[in-house]
């Protein structure tokens, strides 16, 4: 039964191996047509026996010699196996026909991408072959790079067609193709092609030895089609390259027993093998002496050589990925051809001896696809509808020594049919790097990667990969290599000096434990002792003609206010809490609104008491304690008002700002309505400007009964600072937007006290003499 699937003895196929010219189109049609001829007798689409039936061919290495046996082959519906290379045939004429024995290749090229973008490998260069294979891979595959955030330095292609001219024809060029690829910042280099590919890519690294070069290092990424190979010349040399290398390989084991038949296998033991004599001669560079034609090497073959002298570079003793595919091809076909035997032997018998028949090749396809196997060693085998293998790779990692050998070390696994995170697996750890980059991972990057606290920017007229670094805007920050934008911290958060990571914001207010704070309230406390001091006076000379001038109570009550209002600073410094927001504006605007309407009173009285000093005026009536009192109420009822106003409608309370100071969340009162909070200070400076406009019409009143001079120039302190107040507090922010507001009320406030009450205490305290009615009466003539 297995007999009829394949057959190697008395068909001409290692005539496609002893000369590398003949391996060609021609011979990949003479062979097919050889297949479905009658055995010994070639008489092409004529078989005249009923024995050795074509039932299955396994093909390869190279793509274009299996498509080529497609075109002969698929015309009868014969399944083909493909252990290299997979063609890209058109699926509608042969698709149906082959079974690749490598998953599926879109698999293979999304695991390159994941391997690249693991080692931050984004600047890379292309080989490739130049085949149809080739053409497609540059068409369909390169495009997927930049979608994965990969740039491409270089692509250039391997000629394609080694076996149909001299190989030294072919090295011709090169030298400039290697010149090029070693100028390359590009570190990892992605090579597809087929077994040959690595002939040729051995040629093109062993120009140093012939030319004046540096010897390049890359880290070469092997695709599946690809396997060790070389030409008989080439057995002596280095293979230092391969080092590093990574590949991809299908998953597989070794056989058990397979190194011990391969020690039994030699020209003695296997005298009906007649491949083997070829193998011999070549690997171990000898001549049997009955071998015919002339004899290529001067040593002798004996046929008792040992495999295992050879370097791993002539020869290996495992079974490769592709030997173990031709292993599972002839195990797949053997299993369908026996579950199809048994399937026909079942239905015999039931059928009472009549004879059944099935298609066998539209059987054996059905089979295929649709029931999978276990070979030898526990593996499943199995097909999907379009007669790919369902399987996953290896990640390989080459290991070479001094003595050509080299070792193939698994460090990852792609597979599949499983969780998504599991999918691609590679132990990094394991991997050994090529000798130039000292066991360290190599960079393969167009230029240096951004550091922390910067940003890619585009450079023009370069590929997205190649970028220049500029530092993060002002309150923004990139914590990650290569970001391509900076971000701003979370709030409560701040950017460090370096611009690379956030640290946690401090509460900030104007407390009493810091300078300022401390500063501010002693200031205050200062001058609320000046101020009593000065009511003190006031009160124990309240019968002098200085302190009854001008009206005493409206003293007293200016005093009263302005010791107020520098208690009322105590309430802007310390933590902010529910009730200090809610009185802190009103009651300082209470409390300004009663000392500047003490002042307008007493600025009006003084113009007024002049007035009423002429012979027969009427104003006498208007000066009293009446009118005081009617200016002060109605000032602090309207202030009152609008104060009621904001607190009904929309009242401070305490609040956090985040953005105003870059490294501190300020606690503060939000003060509900601005608006509302701006009309408190508009009504004082509207009573303010009052009391200036008329002290300051009434400044040339006589000198001894005239305090209005005093009052304008307390005036026109008190409306400077609030007049600088306004973009002095818009233009601050944080605890000393508070800090500016209450060094205004000391400063408006210190002004009037100094202005108004100064002149008065030094006539009471230093020139007594000058505080009688005699002194206030005189006219200045």
């Amino acid at each position: 039964m297995f007999s009829d699937a394949i057959t190697f003895q008395n068909y001409p196929f290692h005539e496609l191996f002893d000369d590398p010219i003949r391996f060609s189109a021609n011979n990949a049609y003479l062979a097919s047509m050889e297949l479905l001829s009658t055995r010994g007798k070639f008489i092409p689409n004529y078989k005249c026996d009923t024995q050795n039936n074509l039932v299955t061919v396994i093909g390869g290495p190279n793509f274009d010699i299996c498509l080529h046996m497609a075109t002969i082959l698929s015309t009868y519906k014969i399944p083909q196996f493909i252990y290299g290379s997979a063609p890209a045939w058109n699926s509608k004429d042969h698709g149906g026909f082959f079974y690749p024995m490598f998953p599926n290749g879109a698999l293979q090229y999304e695991g390159i991408c994941r391997l690249l973008l693991l080692f931050e490998w984004t600047w890379i260069g292309v080989l490739y072959l130049d085949d149809d294979n080739g053409e497609k891979f540059a068409q369909n595959v390169l495009p997927m790079f930049p979608q994965w955030g990969i740039c491409i330095d270089f692509i250039d292609k391997f000629p394609g067609g080694i076996f149909s001219g001299d190989i030294t024809v072919l090295a011709e060029g090169e030298l400039k193709k290697y010149k090029a690829i070693l100028r390359s910042t590009a570190n990892a280099v992605v090579v597809h092609g087929e077994v040959q590919t690595m002939i040729m890519l051995r040629m093109l690294l062993q120009i140093p030895e012939s030319e004046e070069v540096p010897i390049m290092t890359k880290v070469w990424i092997l695709t599946v089609q690809m396997d060790f190979a070389s030409l008989a010349f080439q057995r002596n040399w280095d293979i230092q390259f391969l080092h590093g290398a990574l590949s991809f390989a299908v998953h597989f084991k070794e056989p058990l027993g397979f190194r011990e038949f391969l020690h039994m296998r030699n020209p003695v033991s296997a005298k009906e093998d007649s491949f083997i004599n070829v193998f011999w001669e070549q690997v171990f560079a000898c001549s049997f002496p009955n071998s015919a034609g002339e004899k290529k090497y001067q040593n002798t073959c004996t046929g008792r050589e040992k495999l295992e002298t050879l370097p791993s570079s002539v020869f290996e003793l495992i079974m490769t990925s592709h030997s173990h595919n031709i292993y599972n091809a002839i195990y797949a076909v053997s299993q369908a051809l026996h579950a199809m035997n048994s399937f026909s032997t079942r239905h015999r018998g039931m059928m009472a001896g009549d004879r059944w028949k099935l298609p066998n090749l539209w059987q054996l396809h059905h089979i295929l696809r649709s029931i999978p196997f276990n070979n030898s060693l526990e593996e499943k085998i199995s097909f999907d509808q379009n007669g790919e293998l369902l399987s996953g790779f290896d990640i390989i990692n080459w290991v070479t020594f001094p003595n050509r050998s080299f070792l193939r070390a698994r460090v990852g696994r792609i597979e599949p049919k499983t969780s998504p995170e599991r999918v691609f697996t590679i132990y990094e750890d394991a991997i050994i790097w090529p000798h130039l980059f000292n066991q360290t991972r190599p960079l393969s990057l167009c230029n240096d990667k951004c550091h922390l606290g910067y940003r890619k920017t585009k450079k023009e007229g370069k590929p997205f990969c190649c970028y220049d670094c500029h530092p993060c805007p002002q309150g923004k920050i990139s914590n990650q290599k290569d970001m391509d934008d900076c971000f701003p911290c979370p709030e409560g958060q701040y950017p460090n000096d370096k611009q690379d990571s956030c640290i946690s914001k401090t509460i900030s207010y104007l407390s009493y434990e810091e300078p300022l704070g401390i500063s501010l309230a002693i200031s205050a406390l200062s001058l609320c002792f000046i101020t009593v001091w000065v009511l003190g006076i006031f009160i124990k000379h309240q019968d002098t003609p200085i302190v009854k001038a001008n009206n005493r109570n409206l003293t007293y009550l200016l005093l009263i206010s302005l010791l107020l209002s520098f208690l009322c600073v105590l309430l802007f410094i310390g933590q902010p809490e529910k009730l200090t927001c809610l009185l802190r504006q009103s009651v300082f605007g209470i409390i300004f609104s009663v000392a500047v309407s003490c002042v307008l009173a007493k600025t009006i009285i003084v113009v007024l008491a002049f007035m009423a000093t002429k012979p027969g005026s009427r104003m006498r009536k208007w000066v009293g304690k009446q009118l005081a009192n009617c200016i002060v109420l109605s000032c602090s009822l309207v202030q009152g008002i609008i104060c009621t106003l904001w607190l009904a409608t929309s009242p401070p309370f305490p609040d956090f700002d985040v953005s105003s100071v870059v490294d501190k969340i300020v606690m503060e009162c939000n003060e509900g309505s601005v608006t509302m909070f701006y009309c408190v200070l508009g009504f004082l400076g509207f009573m303010a400007i009052v009391s200036f406009i008329v002290a300051f019409l009434a400044r040339k009143l006589p000198d001894s009964f005239n305090e209005a001079k005093f009052i304008t120039f307390s005036m026109l302190v008190f409306c400077s600072v609030w007049l600088s107040f306004v973009p002095t507090y818009l233009s601050s922010k944080g605890k000393y937007m508070v800090a500016v507001e209450i060094f205004s009320i000391l400063t408006s406030s210190a002004g009037l006290l100094v202005c108004i009450f100064s002149p008065k205490c030094y006539i009471i305290i230093l020139r007594p003499k000058l505080n009688s009615r005699g002194q206030l009466i005189r006219r200045k003539c």
